[in-house]
């Protein structure tokens, strides 16, 4: 068998990008059994309330839920278990001071397979308020309007 390369994507925490502003973002690996990895290859992932906390100088990613692997048995892991990541110690320490401040958390926006290993994309982010959430659906929905007419008057219809 080939190996793989290039990054092919499994899952992607949309939300996040809606409900903070993304300070920095980091590539971690992630800790896995042979079963989780055989539940992400088939596309099997959430990461809608996952975060990441850092406990005694480790990086651990909580509540992202990876289902079961249907083949498997007595094996199969737990679906909301903790998964280590696998970062850099100056990294670890850099996040660790950054997650200190207040308002800033560790949040995953995607999952994916990197030259066929598992990684988490990891942001550093500050929660929005509603407030923010409100004018950046305003902001996008302006920008499409924008567009749109742009794109009838290319085409040479009338508004």
């Amino acid at each position: 068998m080939a190996r793989e390369s290039g990054r092919k994507l499994i899952a992607s925490n949309k939300k996040a990008r809606h409900d903070y502003h993304i300070e920095d973002t980091y590539e971690a690996g992630i800790v896995l059994t042979g079963t989780e990895v055989k539940s992400l290859r088939a596309g099997r992932a959430s990461l809608v309330d996952g975060f990441a906390l850092i406990k005694d100088g480790e990086v651990w990613l909580q509540n992202v839920h990876i289902p079961e692997y249907a083949e498997g048995s007595w094996t199969n892991h737990e679906p909301r278990r903790p998964r280590k990541l696998l970062l850099h110690k100056r990294e670890i320490l850099r996040l660790l001071g950054k997650t200190r401040e207040t308002g800033l958390t560790l949040v995953p926006l995607s999952l994916y397979f990197r030259d066929g290993k598992a990684k988490v994309e990891l942001a550093l982010a500050r929660g929005k308020r509603a407030y923010d959430k409100r004018q950046a659906l305003a902001e996008r929905h302006a920008q499409r309007e924008i567009a749109r007419a742009l794109g009838r008057r290319v085409k040479g219809h009338r508004m």
